[in-house]
């Protein structure tokens, strides 16, 4: 199967709550790698790169209830992994 890059913007309360810790636990749990980046504008910019079921399983975590703070919305693009990512950063 071939491996997929989900690029998530998640809007709403999301910063300052733990939200890319809880992400970043999520991922790895998941296997997948990537980043969970706060941006100037108050989202978050998720990355993560691995098998699509396991990303596909991270993005409907992000818009789940269960998450840190408050999700509003969660804007997602798809496209080939480009395999240049180790890990799960925290950013």
């Amino acid at each position: 199967m071939a491996a997929e890059r989900l690029s998530a913007w998640v809007h709403g309360q999301v910063q300052g709550v733990g939200f890319r810790w809880w992400t970043r636990s999520r991922a790895l749990e998941l296997g997948l790698t990537g980043h969970a980046t706060n941006t100037a504008d108050g989202r978050v910019h998720v990355v993560a790169e691995g098998p699509r079921p396991a990303a596909e399983h991270l993005l409907a975590l992000l818009r789940s209830p269960d998450t840190p703070g408050r999700v509003s919305l969660v804007v997602e693009s798809w496209e080939p992994a480009r395999g240049d990512l180790s890990g799960f950063e925290e950013r």
